[in-house]
């Protein structure tokens, strides 16, 4: 999926670390997705030395824990991937949704549904995937229509190298859910994306620096894309389209296999803090289930509404589930569309 923050550029921050020692912690985090200061403060107030490998996908995450990658204490999968990582066995309870600052957290993000409790995991932050564009080059986007019809128009336009994420568009265009099982839904859906193909120039996470530059006039990317909308405002914007789109969450799970599991623990209730959750969304620009840390978010974020949509937006967008085993149909049809670029 994806980087939720700044970019998907930084593959290593620091590697992954075997070692048990008391005063240790191993992160395995979207590339980029956390504040550094959130880090150094832990630190500063534990004594405890983070270090932090990236990743960007679900998917990769989990092949590399499945492939015996050991020495990671804390991942942040999306909430489909959380279920998916419970029933594999792969996660410790923690049993966090008891911790007296839990009440900090927005019931409505505790979406696992099989940890209904938070037993396991902590909701971490959450966005919605929608459009960046460059304003010289594709002028007003407000809509997946006039996303494709830039490249109608001989403008070059990416697509996130995300096959949910991608053939999501087609679902919402046509109507249907992102996680439908139909088979003829998931068909149709793929044939939206195959049909503009033509038009679409590359797929790919790594596109914020082209559209900046003008060699691509918008990308299918992240609401963390309002970091770059912010340092250049005359030349980016970043928009939900009005069709509707997709909405992630990431939470914050310890490893069943942890080395650390005092300190992973630790780790979570650490940011139960409002002022930390705050801290983590004023360099990503993204939201926060924690409820008291919106009142410490600066106003130029929590006003913003491609970032805290309304809640008519926010109803119009859609969360992916895990989908077991239909998910080869899913499969199929993006081997049917990379192999047609």
């Amino acid at each position: 999926m994806k980087s939720r923050g700044i970019a998907l550029t930084t593959l290593l921050v620091l590697g992954p670390v075997a070692a048990t020692a008391q005063g240790e912690l191993n992160l395995y985090n979207w590339g980029d997705y956390i504040n550094p200061a959130v880090l150094e403060r832990f630190t500063e107030e534990t004594g405890i030395e983070i270090t932090l490998d990236t990743y960007g996908s679900n998917e990769e995450m989990l092949a590399k824990i499945q492939a015996g990658a050991t020495g990671y204490d804390i991942v942040f999968p999306s909430v489909h991937m959380h279920d998916i990582m419970y029933q594999l066995g792969l996660l410790a309870e923690t049993g966090i949704g008891s911790h007296p600052d839990f009440t900090n957290i927005d019931p409505q993000f505790v979406r696992a549904k099989t940890d209904p409790e938070a037993d396991y995991c902590l909701p971490y932050a959450w966005g919605n995937v929608g459009i960046v564009y460059n304003k010289e080059q594709a002028g007003e986007v407000d809509s997946w229509k006039d996303f494709f019809a830039l490249g109608d128009d001989g403008k070059k336009i990416i697509l996130l190298d995300d096959l949910r994420e991608t053939i999501g568009i087609g679902h919402i265009m046509n109507g249907t859910s992102v996680n439908s099982t139909d088979e003829a839904e998931v068909e149709a859906a793929a044939e939206y994306v195959l049909q503009r193909i033509d038009a679409v120039s590359a797929f790919s996470y790594d596109s914020i620096p082209l559209v900046t530059s003008g060699d691509v006039a918008a990308a299918h990317w992240y609401v963390g894309a309002n970091i770059f909308v912010a340092e250049n405002p005359d030349i980016l914007g970043y928009v939900i389209p009005e069709e509707g789109a997709t909405m992630y969450q990431e939470d914050m799970c310890v490893l069943d296999s942890a080395p650390n599991m005092e300190n992973a623990i630790k780790f979570l209730e650490f940011y139960l803090q409002p002022e930390i959750a705050a801290l983590n969304v004023e360099q990503q620009m993204n939201g926060t289930p924690n409820i008291p840390a919106q009142d410490l978010i600066p106003e130029e974020i929590a006003s913003n509404p491609t970032i805290y949509p309304p809640q008519d937006v926010l109803e119009n967008l859609q969360l992916f589930e895990d989908l077991g085993r239909d998910l080869q149909l899913y499969n199929r049809e993006w081997t049917r569309i990379k192999t047609a670029q």
